[in-house]
């Protein structure tokens, strides 16, 4: 036990029992001058000293809950990445199937426009040529984009037989019209259709024309690929095998249809169908 000093009413002192703590203090270290100086001064400069190592001794105890603060942020870490590898395995899968159908896309695109742009040149000189011109006019496609030709235009080129190339905005309304049977035969070509309807495509051709886009039909007709023609021209239905006409009724007041097959009398005007 430690000993203190407290003084009786009378002004005697007497020992004061305080509790030591099992501390036992060593003055070694205080020369002969700082023991026998009991100064106020000293002992505020003492207690100054103490308190100032006391707090640095609180500054240096640990925090016991940092280790659960710890093991709480390296589980939110493990998580986050384990979200972050989670997103960066979904962003590869995604750019790899992006890649595939823009692959798949591309393929597809290259394998029609290089069939009819193959194809349109030809069929563009058959629907043109005659005894004038007997190579037919030009006509190709040209792509704007290369890279990605589906997201861009497809520039049409035609120049009829003996004339000069000009844009297609330049062309008359004829030659438009030769120019667009021909893109549509060609994109045709690719996955052919059973049948084909016309409907009066022959408005804006004059008859020579009219009679190069009927012989063009009668040549790829067959029984397996058909063209139905709407037209108001003798010229061009005079050549089919068959017809179809709709007229008024006037006692019913109505429409009605009649047909009539050509082919039969084919024996009797050869030189007519064979024109």
């Amino acid at each position: 036990m430690a000993m203190d000093m407290d003084e009786d009413e009378d002004g005697t002192q007497k020992p004061r029992q305080v509790q030591d703590y099992g501390i036992e203090v060593d003055f070694e270290d205080l020369d002969d001058e700082d023991r026998e100086n009991g100064t106020a001064e000293t002992e505020a400069e003492l207690d100054a000293e103490i308190t100032k190592v006391v707090a640095e001794i609180e500054r240096m105890t640990p925090n016991m809950k940092a280790i659960d603060k710890l093991d709480d942020v390296e589980a939110k870490l493990a998580a986050t990445d384990k979200e972050a590898e989670k997103a960066r395995k979904m962003s590869k899968d995604a750019r790899e199937e992006f890649n595939k159908v823009k692959k798949k896309r591309t393929d597809r695109f290259n394998r029609a426009y290089n069939h009819i742009a193959e194809r349109i040149d030809q069929v563009y000189k058959d629907l043109t040529k005659g005894p004038n011109a007997p190579m037919g006019g030009v006509a190709y496609l040209s792509l704007e984009d290369s890279e990605e030709p589906y997201l861009s235009g497809i520039k049409y080129h035609a120049m009829p037989p003996m004339k000069r190339f000009r844009d297609m905005e330049q062309l008359s309304g004829g030659e438009k019209t030769v120019a667009a049977l021909a893109l549509l035969f060609a994109i045709h070509s690719y996955q052919p259709a059973p049948f084909f309807v016309l409907d009066e495509v022959d408005a804006a051709l004059d008859n020579t024309n009219v009679g190069k886009v009927a012989r063009y039909i009668q040549a790829n007709a067959s029984d397996t690929f058909q063209f139905i023609v709407i037209s108001l021209k003798n010229s061009f239905y005079e050549k089919s095998q068959s017809l179809v006409g709709i007229h008024r009724d006037q006692d019913l007041n109505s429409s009605k249809s009649m047909t009539l097959d050509v082919s039969v009398f084919a024996s009797f005007f050869d030189p007519f169908f064979n024109d």
